[in-house]
């Protein structure tokens, strides 16, 4: 191998390490799971965690919306994945909601979430039967709402709506 050949084999392997430091100062991964999923955002290959999708799905439908948004952010770790986002915001909203009154807190951050999914994908509609509302657009609005002290909330009727 000649000179040059070194030469130009050291000056990409510069430039490279050079470039993975800027990458890690950038995102400021804490762990080495965070630098692999930012990497696979960065370079187009990210995808969820198919396993802990369907173990978020069972424990939503079994109620437990705090340990379906656990198993769907394991699962989504960036955030990236509008069904996934669109199911951590329906069980904000599911464990938010009361007859008499909603939990101001969870809604909002079911309203964040449900943002979040319609800003990953516009168009989601989702196919499960056993929910009410199947477009984040139709989610956000009845987060919103719930968000909103108006006067039909004194309405006694109110206490016999049902959960969507």
């Amino acid at each position: 191998m000649n000179e040059k050949h070194i030469q130009m084999i050291s000056l990409v392997m510069i430039v490279a390490g050079l470039t993975f430091v800027v990458f890690l100062y950038s995102t400021e991964p804490r762990s080495f799971a965070e630098v692999t999923s930012k990497g696979s955002v960065a370079i187009g290959t990210y995808s969820v965690d198919r396993s802990e999708f369907d173990r978020g799905l069972a424990a939503f439908r079994q109620e437990d919306f705090a340990g379906a948004r656990a198993s769907f952010d394991r699962g989504d770790p960036e955030k990236r994945d509008a069904p996934t986002q669109f199911y951590v915001a329906y069980s904000y909203y599911r464990q938010g909601w009361g007859r008499l009154s909603n939990d101001d807190a969870l809604f909002q951050a079911g309203l964040e979430s449900a943002s979040r999914a319609l800003a990953i994908d516009p168009n989601l509609r989702v196919a499960d039967q056993t929910l009410v509302m199947k477009t984040p657009l139709e989610l956000r609005n009845e987060l919103d709402e719930g968000l909103k002290l108006t006067a039909s909330d004194l309405n006694p009727l109110k206490l016999m709506r049902e959960r969507k």
